[in-house]
């Protein structure tokens, strides 16, 4: 959907910046009169749409990066072999403008497009798209982030410059959704160790998507122009700079203020609030994610040795059942999400409907805990004289949650929890950290709130579960979430993973996250809506995804800030020779502060943090 706000005569001498930040999506213009710099300066004023974002990055490098801001910016940086259609999420031509698979499914031939040129002038090739995806299935550390859609890859081959051609081992039901950044050759053969290098030291950044990534300051911003030869057609606004918010409620100020244009992940009492505001419109849509506990089922590598602190108990699959029985999602969707959620079960959001699962008659956890509690009893885990379910050895049981500092949803959820819990006689402790990633890649946690947002294609959310993604020593980094390994689940990814039916492939996915639910390790509690808002007085009109009812932040594609439409003030209409923009009061030139962008090649992803 394509949605407009009438654009507003700006007042006399006021020029608009709009800026984009990382982390809470907000983007704002504010202009001051008067400064030196435009006196005898008669450059038109720069529309710039600032997003206001709370997560931090966790690498600028493609082949390293998990977390969603990252992989929000990757998408407008370089081009995929295919796109996903704004209106449905069909697959669509992107650096490939055509492909064709051999009968057996082993043979991939892609056709690239011949008007992709990479900003640094060379044009984009199809040995370009064959040396990014040889140096994954080559380099362990250049798989780091995507590796699972290269696994299957027998040769890749560039037979001249429009012609790429994949051979498989085996047949990929996700030839036309690899969702791989392709990179400049030219650029990237340089690279030595790819384990370390984030691509974070020399700017413009060459790519060929719709934007250009021009500058980055560490906690601070990434800042993005439009790419004049993108094939598309170049964005309407002059720049994009993404600003860390570590407080929501600064960021929905910010909004407020005109200082940003864009903020996502608004909690329901933000949302109201700006309901009420001049020049704000709120976008409330079904969303792409899930919100997750996710149980330590004993951190593990792939050469057998465990690791981090996780607690025993939870080991045992009685207990796991007990917490998740006395888990109220209603509450959690009626209480925390004030509605503007759906109850979670399976694994995967009601809005990919051919894929979505829940569980019927006995399979259902529904919240009961005098049920819980008798589930204790039998499993041996009675309470003391206290009032304290000790475990087998004695110890009572006391739980740890890794809490993100920056969700207020964690945080309420966690305070539900410990009345829940508690009344079976099971303490928790809240842990909210700016960072949950280093305890998190080292399993040092029992538990921690989770969540991912799922593509069109639902491989990639799958094979994080998978034994493949475990790290291959303990001090390895691995794709996996949770260090999940089950061969049953494993079984059943391989088999859908070569599946071309889409009714039985869907059927696959289902089983899968049946068999994910039965284990215990992940209890999905809610899919929340995308609310999110913007300035209509910066912001004429944008595309969301699905264009019915879709969301603006973190889409399967570049659409809504590639399609951004600059309102007449922030087209400069009223601009005038002794206007200057800035940003802040008191300010001489643009300063965008506070983007919490932590560079780690050890960082897992977290809640909001893959695509």
């Amino acid at each position: 959907m394509v949605t407009k706000a009438p654009p507003r005569p700006a007042p006399a001498r006021r020029a608009l910046h709009l800026l984009l930040a990382s982390g809470v999506t907000a983007v704002s213009l504010v202009a001051v009169p008067g400064t030196a710099a435009a006196a005898d300066d008669k450059r038109p004023a720069r529309n710039t749409l600032t997003v206001a974002v709370s997560q931090s990055i966790d690498s600028l490098s493609p082949f390293l990066a998990q977390k969603l801001t990252s992989t929000s910016i990757h998408r407008l940086a370089y081009e995929y072999l295919t796109n996903y259609d704004a209106k449905d999420a069909r697959p669509i031509p992107g650096l490939a403008t055509a492909w064709t698979s051999s009968p057996d499914k082993l043979t991939w031939t892609y056709t690239i497009r011949e008007d992709s040129t990479w900003s640094d002038g060379k044009p984009a090739t199809a040995e370009d798209a064959a040396w990014t995806f040889n140096k994954m299935m080559t380099d362990p550390n250049a798989a780091t982030a995507n590796g699972s859609f290269t696994a299957n890859f027998a040769e890749v081959t560039a037979p001249d410059p429009r012609t790429l051609v994949i051979r498989l081992k085996k047949p990929q039901a996700t030839m036309t959704a690899l969702d791989v950044p392709i990179v400049p050759k030219h650029v990237w053969e340089k690279v030595g160790d790819f384990s370390k290098f984030n691509n974070d030291k020399q700017f413009p950044i060459v790519g060929n998507g719709p934007f250009v990534v021009t500058d980055f300051k560490v906690d601070q911003y990434i800042k993005l122009e439009p790419n004049k030869k993108f094939w598309r057609g170049a964005p309407k606004f002059d720049e994009l700079v993404f600003k860390y918010y570590k407080d929501g409620d600064a960021a929905v100020a910010a909004l407020q203020k005109g200082e940003v244009s864009f903020v996502p992940n608004l909690t329901p009492a933000q949302a109201a609030a700006l309901k009420t505001q001049k020049d704000i419109k709120v976008n409330d849509a079904p969303g792409r994610r899930f919100f997750a506990i996710a149980t330590n089922p004993g951190a593990r590598a792939k050469d057998g040795k465990t690791f981090g602190n996780g607690h025993k108990a939870l080991l045992d699959p009685a207990v796991r059942r007990a917490l998740f029985l006395a888990v109220d999602r209603t509450t959690i969707v009626d209480k925390v999400f004030q509605g503007h959620a759906v109850e979670g079960e399976g694994y995967i959001p009601p809005r990919f409907g051919s894929y979505f699962w829940k569980p019927e008659g006995a399979q259902k956890r529904a919240y009961d805990p005098v049920e819980a509690a008798k589930v204790l009893d039998a499993a041996g885990y009675r309470k003391n004289a206290e009032g304290k379910r000790v475990g087998k050895d004695g110890k009572p049981l006391d739980f740890r949650i890794l809490c993100h500092a920056t969700d207020p949803n964690d945080k309420a959820i966690g305070k539900y929890l410990q009345e829940w819990w508690g009344k079976l006689g099971i303490g928790l402790k809240v842990e909210c950290l700016d960072s949950v990633s280093d305890p998190w890649v080292k399993g040092d946690y029992d538990l921690a709130f989770d969540g991912w947002s799922v593509n069109p294609d639902p491989d990639y959310v799958l094979s994080i579960h998978t034994c493949g993604t475990l790290p291959a020593t303990p001090k390895d980094s691995g794709a996996t979430d949770n260090f999940i390994c089950d061969k049953e689940f494993d079984g059943l990814y391989a088999q859908q993973s070569v599946e071309y039916d889409a009714a039985k492939r869907a059927d696959l996915v289902k089983r899968m996250q049946s068999r994910l639910y039965d284990t215990g390790y992940m209890n999905v509690m809610a899919y929340p809506n995308a609310l999110e808002a913007y300035r209509t007085d910066q912001i004429a009109s944008i595309t969301t995804m699905p264009e019915a009812a879709g969301n603006l932040w973190g889409q399967d594609g570049y659409w809504s800030w590639w399609s951004a439409t600059p309102a007449a003030r922030a087209a400069g209409s009223d601009s005038g020779s002794s206007t200057g923009v800035i940003v802040g009061i008191g300010a001489a030139v643009v300063v965008v502060v506070g983007v919490g962008i932590v560079l780690g090649l050890r960082r897992r992803s977290t809640a909001d943090d893959r695509e």
